[in-house]
């Protein structure tokens, strides 16, 4: 046994051996070992035996794949030239469709699609399970496109360049083995590079730590080096920036996950801006560089407040100098949710209340001013896409009740028209929407949203479930959950949306009250809300249960161990759990920017406070926990999930367990293994919550 541990600790790369040999379970890391693969699958034939025969599953399923499939769903756009292009996923085409149609005929009406790329016919061909993961397009012809294909799902791609009048890959052209990594062109012969490009190129959380200009034609290896980070950075990201007939190439150097210096490959040297490391650049217009504040920024005589917009003129900051103009400040219930940029104006997209308003900002040299579009209220709004030779674009809205509708926009006129809606796939006209605050245990107003049948009855037995993230920045806002509608609201469950601290709603502040030693707030956030409920009356903890996702997953994980009583259903998806050792595993390391490092005793000492892994105890009242994973996470290790459950199951407890055996961090590659995945959560939250 100590032989297999030592040859494990070498597999991982693992420096520290606290604890290991106490982990008698670190072969389930062992991503596609023999013994761990049998592990899963008896778990997974486990938990399909006995949830797929519940009286709801086949309804669910059914429902399901027939919204996921809808002839009926928006073909949402993105504009590259004269052209919209689409990725398409149905019953037919189950892996998907890249495709195209003309602008004009788009905005008409007339949807005359051209398929590009067959990802179903693709998987065939090369006998592996592709998933489509993107493609960047050479400006401003855009007959040429860098995609990014994944073998199975997970972050991991091939980048192969594609002809897309001749619909065929180019012979001998742009093409990258499989990595974390990205590429972009700079011009029709160039591209800038960040890859696996051989040993002691990635950094220790597995991301690339050089940038490369990359000549058509030549090698790889012969690639201009233009940058060079650390290996304990957590990456090298490059990319390109368009500002009318300029073009500039950017390095971001991420020191942590939220800290990163900014470059720019300016006459053939690399610049470093003088701007904060935890700044995010949005933007690029008209030589003004837009940035948001995440902390107060003292330049000269002026202090620019955490959470604002700014513009820095660029040609100036390249050379040292700083022309700063404030474009917005928000207040202390709003954030600044997207930037876009059209040929001659700004998209800024607010988060006021947890709800977006639509701004088009204008720069007359001296200073911003603003007109609000008329868009939608009390919902989301997402920018889809933008023209940057017109000032033309797209943009959704939905909320938890209202379809997703796109609309066609003109950033200089500020007018708008609707361009299709979903249809209603459940009949929402039984239901209301209604927004709360809970207090949490430092007195924080938590705001959570509850969606609930109009004429509930607050006796507390409604089956209610609490979805959260609660971390890196991320906001949870209000969106037309279709499979939710059908699946559990139209099943009479009552479903609530939490704005946990830790998220972005607002603004960075709300983020780092839960970052490191603060975490305890994200979970005391969760209990309020979830006291709350009860309190109302809506439920009990009978009849409540808390779902969330990776780091969403964390959350559940703390929740039920540190809360048993308070739930009867936990959904724990592509969890992180074992926080001791989450660092070594994968991605992990790039995230002690918003955990702390477990290898440092002093941070070690809050993390284990609340690691689930580590906090298992025998003989508690823990509820029938349904963990689910994927074997192609190359993000989050599916060794989190299934360390707990065997760890549990060897406690005694129940649990119930699904890894796909694709699909990556999303879980699922196909609409078939999503309806899949979601008819056996709600077939066990209907089981365990009504």
């Amino acid at each position: 046994m100590a032989k297999y541990t030592l040859l494990l600790l070498a597999i991982f790369g693992i420096n520290n051996t606290v604890n290991a040999q106490e982990d008698k379970y670190l072969w389930l890391e062992e991503v596609d070992g023999e013994k761990a693969l049998s592990f899963v699958n008896e778990q997974n034939k486990a938990t399909f035996d006995k949830l797929s025969k519940e009286k709801d599953y086949q309804s669910i399923y059914d429902q399901c794949l027939a919204i996921f499939n809808s002839s009926e769903r928006i073909a949402y756009p993105s504009i590259n030239g004269n052209y919209v292009y689409n990725f398409w996923k149905d019953k037919n085409h189950e892996r998907g469709i890249w495709r195209r149609c003309l602008l004009t005929d788009y905005k008409s009406g007339k949807l005359n699609w051209e398929t590009l790329l067959d990802i179903d016919e693709l998987s065939k061909k090369d006998n592996k399970k592709w998933v489509f993961k993107g493609a960047s397009g050479l400006h401003p012809t855009y007959t040429k496109f860098l995609i990014s294909l994944s073998n199975g799902g997970g972050d991991a791609t091939i980048i192969r360049e594609f002809d897309v009048d001749k619909k065929a890959f180019i012979k001998d052209g742009f093409q990258t083995e499989e990595a974390k990594g990205w590429a972009s062109y700079v011009d029709e012969n160039t591209i800038a590079i960040a890859t696996n490009f051989g040993e002691k190129t990635m950094t220790d959380s597995g991301y690339p730590r050089l940038a490369k200009l990359w000549k058509r034609g030549t090698s790889l290896d012969s690639a201009q080096l233009i940058y060079e980070g650390k290996k304990e950075d957590v990456g090298v990201w490059c990319g390109v920036y368009h500002d009318g007939s300029k073009t500039y190439t950017y390095v971001s150097r991420a020191i942590t996950i939220f800290n990163s210096e900014k470059l720019f490959w300016h006459n053939n040297q690399m610049v470093s801006l003088d701007i904060p490391l935890d700044a995010d650049i949005n933007s690029l217009l008209n030589d003004q560089l837009i940035v948001t504040l995440k902390s107060d920024w003292k330049v000269e005589n002026s202090t620019f407040k955490s959470g604002t917009l700014i513009s820095l003129t660029l040609s100036e900051l390249l050379k040292g100098k700083k022309s700063i103009k404030t474009i917005i400040v928000p207040d202390e219930f709003s954030s600044v949710d997207g930037v876009a940029t059209t040929k001659n104006k700004v998209l800024i997209n607010m988060l006021s209340n947890v709800t977006n308003k639509l701004f088009v900002f204008s720069f007359d040299g001296e200073k911003w001013q603003s007109k609000q579009v008329k868009a939608p209220e009390y919902g989301t709004i997402g920018i889809i896409t933008t023209d940057d030779t017109s000032d033309e674009y797209f943009f959704n809205f939905q909320n938890f009740i209202t379809p997703s509708t796109l609309f066609a926009a003109d950033a200089k006129e500020n007018t708008l028209k609707e361009v299709k809606s979903l249809p209603a796939f459940f009949d929402a006209s039984k239901y209301e929407v209604k927004q709360y605050k809970a207090k949490s245990k430092d007195g924080t107003l938590v705001p959570y949203f509850l969606v609930a049948a109009k004429n509930l009855k607050t006796d507390g037995n409604n089956p209610t479930l609490i979805y959260a993230y609660g971390g890196f920045g991320s906001s949870s806002q209000p969106y037309y959950a279709s499979a939710v509608g059908v699946s559990w609201l139209d099943k009479g469950g009552v479903y609530v949306l939490a704005n946990i601290r830790g998220g972005g709603e607002f603004g960075p502040n709300w983020h780092q009250a839960g970052l490191k030693e603060k975490r305890q707030n994200v979970f005391d956030d969760l209990y309020a809300v979830s006291e709350d409920v009860i309190a109302k009356k809506i439920t009990s903890s009978k009849h409540l249960g808390v779902m969330g996702g990776s780091n969403g997953g964390l959350l559940v994980g703390v929740a039920f161990t540190q809360r048993p009583e308070l739930y009867n259903a936990i959904v724990c998806e592509v969890p992180l759990l074992d926080m001791q050792r989450y660092n070594k595993l994968l991605a992990g390391a790039s995230w002690m920017g918003e955990y702390g490092n477990p290898d440092i005793p002093e941070e070690w000492e809050y993390i284990k406070k609340y690691s689930p892994y580590q906090n298992l105890k025998a003989e508690m009242n823990y509820p029938e926990v349904f963990f689910t994973t994927s074997t192609r996470d190359d993000r989050v290790h599916p060794g989190h999930a299934r360390k707990m459950v065997a760890k549990m199951n060897d406690m005694g407890y129940k649990t119930f367990y699904y890894e796909n055996m694709e699909g990556g961090h999303a879980g699922a590659s196909t609409n078939e293994q999503t309806a899949k995945i979601d008819a056996l959560i709600y077939s066990y939250l209907l089981k365990k919550l009504k």
